[in-house]
């Protein structure tokens, strides 16, 4: 990140949010917040990842997608809906990081604190006050896996597909190499998002 020239902060998880610490940041040094998922541009633009995928392969079955803040999830659901509205939309989190598909099941925004899971990018305290509407709206079911189902799956495309995924971009396709989800003879997309990850410590996963 720092090779693209981008000023890195570090800082202790356990003791801060890093929302509150973007915040702090924001006013300290008078800085634009780019929301990473609450934000109508924001969800969009990551809508067109259904949008494009949609638009080269035809109708789907099934769409499964990664959760954190619920923008990549909401956008796509929306764009999934509006193209071919039949097909069925599931979110993906981590079990340990579960805040959405219990927010989705009760229909009450639920929140979790600094979430112990190997998929960084779905430390999210919550869905945001813009996307829990939209998943609650658009997308047919929430689902999650294990951390030595992400692990595993990284693994596999890893060695099988070629393709460096980091864990929260390997969350839809755990969900269905580890029959998750099971949908014989479907036609099922599957987004791989985010490529995010330390090569140093790849080594390190069991």
């Amino acid at each position: 990140t720092r090779g693209y020239g981008a000023e890195v902060i570090l800082y202790d998880r356990d003791e801060l949010r890093r929302e509150a610490l973007a915040e702090e940041l924001s006013r300290d040094r008078k800085l634009t917040i780019i929301p990473p998922y609450d934000h109508p541009h924001i969800i969009a633009g990551q809508g067109t990842t259904a949008k494009e995928l949609l638009e080269q392969v035809g109708p789907l079955d099934l769409l499964l997608v990664c959760c954190g803040g619920g923008g990549l999830l909401s956008g796509c659901a929306i764009a999934t809906k509006t193209l071919y509205p039949n097909c069925r939309v599931i979110g993906v989190e981590p079990a340990q990081a579960d805040d959405a598909t219990r927010s989705f099941h009760s229909k009450i925004l639920q929140t979790v604190d600094n979430p112990n899971t190997i998929a960084d990018g779905a430390r999210t305290p919550s869905l945001g006050k813009l996307t829990f509407p939209l998943v609650l709206n658009y997308v047919d079911d929430m689902v999650t896996v294990s951390e030595a189902a992400i692990i595993r799956t990284m693994f596999f495309l890893w060695e099988r597909l070629k393709i460096v995924v980091e864990p929260t971009g390997a969350l839809a396709a755990a969900a269905l190499l580890e029959g998750v989800i099971k949908m014989p003879n479907a036609r099922i997309g599957v987004i791989i998002s985010g490529g995010n990850v330390d090569l140093k410590q790849i080594a390190e996963l069991k």
